[in-house]
Formats: C-alpha cells, sequence, structure tokens
C-alpha cells in the first residue's frame, strides 16, 4: 500500500484543515495516510480523523501572533520584547521540524498545503511532490508570485476550482513550469437526510472571523434587511480575531437581539442550524471555493455570495440556486434576500435545486479524481 503524507500548519479550526481531515478519511482505506502538523492548537482535532489516519506532531509551540499584537497596540514593552523571543523560536521550529521530517520520512506521495511547504518539500521531499491550494490569489502578483515560484520543482498542482486551474495552468506553461495542473473540487463527506422546511426567519453564514470573510460588511446587509422587514434573525458561526470589531458594531446598531455571534460550533451543531435557517449569506471578499457553500445547500438552503468570492461561481448559479451579487452591493444583497423571503414558492424552488447543486459534490464523485492522478 503506498504511503501519503499531508504537510499541515495545523488541524484546528478552518477551511484548509477541514479539507485535509475529509481527503485523509477519503483516502485512508486505499492508502496509508499520515498528516505531519506543525502546532498542536487543541487537545483534540477540531474534525474528526479515521482512526487509520496517523497525525505526528512536530513541535510543542504554538503561534502567538495575537499576544504580540496585543502587547504593541497596549504599549506593554517588556512583554513585548518577550514575545518577539517566542515569535522567533516559533518559527525556527516550524521550520526545522519540517526540514527534519522530510528528511527522515519514507513516503510514495507528499501533498503540501500552503506555499511556505510548498518551499521546503520542494527542496527536502522525496518520492511525487503536490502542491494543493485552497486560496485565491485575488489578483495579488505578489502571492501569484510566490505560488508559481513554489512550483517549480513540484510535479503536479491540485486547484479547487476550475479557473485557479485553467490560471495557473497557462501561467506555468508561459514559464516552462513543468508542473502540472489539475482540478479536484472540495466536497461534502455525508449527504444529509435532513432538510430545512423554510419555515423560519433566520439567516446563517458560518466562517472564520476575520478580515477577507467580510462579516462587517454582513452586519450592514443585516441592517438594511431590518430596516425594512425586523422579523428576521442572523447567526453567526465561527471564531478568530475580528470577533470585537464585528461584536461593537453589532451593538452600535443595536441588533443584539437579532444577530448572534455563536463561536465556535461543531459540525452536529451547526448542521442543526442549516436545518433551522431559510438563508446562506456569504460576503467574502475571496474564497478559493467555498465548501461551506456546498454544506448549506445539502440542506436545501439558497445560498447569496458577493461575486468577490471566486470560487462561489463554480457553485451558485443565479437564480436557480442561489444568487451572485456584483460590486460587493449591499443593497442589491440586501433586496434579494428580502424578495426571496417574502417569495416561499420562489424560496422554495431555489431551495430544491440547491439540494441537487450539492450531490454532485458528493465524497463519491471527489474521490475518483483523488484516485486517478495519486495511481494505485
Amino acid at each position: 500500500m503506498k504511503k501519503i503524507t499531508f504537510l499541515a500548519l495545523h488541524l484546528g479550526y478552518g477551511g484548509i484543515e477541514k479539507c485535509i481531515s475529509n481527503v485523509a478519511n477519503l483516502l485512508c482505506n486505499d492508502y496509508d495516510i499520515e498528516i505531519l502538523t506543525t502546532y498542536k492548537l487543541y487537545e483534540e482535532e477540531k474534525y474528526k480523523l479515521d482512526d487509520k489516519v496517523k497525525v505526528t506532531y512536530l513541535t510543542d509551540v504554538k503561534p502567538n501572533r495575537k499576544e504580540l499584537i496585543y502587547d504593541f497596540k497596549h504599549f506593554k514593552i517588556l512583554s513585548f520584547i518577550k514575545e518577539c523571543f517566542i515569535a522567533i523560536k516559533v518559527l525556527f521550529l516550524k521550520k526545522r521540524t519540517m526540514i527534519n521530517a522530510l528528511k527522515n520520512n519514507k513516503s510514495d506521495i507528499y501533498i503540501s498545503t500552503r506555499i511556505y511547504f510548498n518551499n521546503i518539500l520542494s527542496k527536502y521531499g522525496n518520492g511525487i511532490k503536490i502542491a494543493w491550494e485552497h486560496n485565491h490569489h485575488h489578483n495579488d502578483e505578489k502571492y501569484i508570485k510566490q505560488f508559481t515560484n513554489s512550483c517549480k520543482n513540484l510535479d503536479k498542482a491540485i486547484l479547487v476550482s476550475k479557473d485557479l486551474c485553467n490560471y495557473y495552468g497557462y501561467l506555468f506553461k508561459n514559464n516552462n513550469i513543468k508542473c502540472e495542473c489539475i482540478y479536484i473540487p472540495n466536497f461534502i463527506n455525508n449527504t444529509p437526510d435532513r432538510l430545512t422546511d423554510l419555515n423560519n426567519n433566520n439567516l446563517i453564514s458560518v466562517g472564520r472571523l476575520s478580515k477577507e470573510k467580510g462579516f462587517i460588511d454582513l452586519i450592514d446587509v443585516f441592517k438594511l434587511i431590518d430596516m425594512e422587514d425586523g422579523n428576521y434573525s442572523l447567526n453567526i458561526v465561527g471564531d478568530g480575531l475580528e470577533y470585537d470589531r464585528i461584536n461593537n458594531k453589532i451593538i452600535d446598531y443595536n441588533l443584539t437581539r437579532k444577530i448572534k455571534l455563536l463561536g465556535y460550533k461543531d459540525q452536529e451543531e451547526i448542521n442543526d442550524l442549516y436545518v433551522n435557517s431559510c438563508l446562506y449569506l456569504m460576503t467574502s471578499y475571496t474564497e478559493s471555493f467555498g465548501l461551506v457553500l456546498i454544506e448549506a445547500m445539502s440542506y436545501g438552503l439558497p445560498c447569496i455570495a458577493y461575486s468577490s468570492a471566486e470560487g462561489a461561481k463554480d457553485i451558485i448559479v443565479n437564480g436557480y440556486n442561489g444568487y451572485l451579487i456584483e460590486n460587493r452591493n449591499e443593497h442589491e444583497m440586501a433586496k434579494i434576500v428580502l424578495d426571496l423571503l417574502k417569495n416561499k414558492d420562489r424560496l422554495a424552488e431555489l431551495s430544491r435545486n440547491a439540494k441537487i447543486t450539492s450531490e454532485k459534490f458528493s465524497a463519491e464523485n471527489t474521490k475518483k479524481y483523488w484516485l486517478e492522478i495519486l495511481g494505485d
């Protein structure tokens, strides 16, 4: 049985981490699977792994970016200096432990999940070397160059959207980079047997509370909805550095009874929230794929997203299973939400189509792609 080793930063809460866990579970009956991960952020992995998947934690340290920012903003000079030394140690161990692990590891296939690890794998890995790119470049020339350069000595690059696959395939060819670009979409583990009956007034959004997810803008959208019709509520699921900023805006708008920041929830809790919602809203500035859209659709939730979330274009078909809003137009998003909420027949039609869409991204369908590129 061939061995596959994934290179991961951590296995905590996040889209990349969820994808790593899903694919490791998907392939563990056909391959010997190991995950080399730099940090152990929690006592247990946030996404359940099959017992056949081996996890090797490379360090006993944790990144301290949050502490550094806090000390800097609050002029805690001595504490800031101390955290700087800790940060240097963390960065040193992050690189050194992964290099040592690769030197001592004997795998047939290595799959890197970040540009940082692409570069290390390129130099120290043996066997088939694959980059698995989860982020959209969002026309950032610096990021595009970094990813392109990191793939020069790799064998394959797996992209989670057709747009990214075509983009980098063309770029690699023009720059004489032999790394093969392959499109493999993300997927949902299980097709749920529960569906929302749409008989509620709850909106939902799920994701890391970071700037690129645009939750601050979602609060503005909901304010417009609430000004027109005060019968609706919004649940936001996730943790992150933007929590205080988002919460303060909710307070400023006097919407604390209507908008709930629920923090981290496990998958079963999120699934219960999907069933008790009627629309999924996404205001991300950028998304390479948008796995949460597929999850929401599997429960019959139509999805409305800004078109800036590029990966959503592979999933949302305007007027079929949801809507893509151009130019981050918050008034247009609020209008479409209100129109759908007042037209239950139209909402039900989109709901049925959303469920059909989600079935295209099943584990069974996606596994065929992986087996084809990995070989027997």
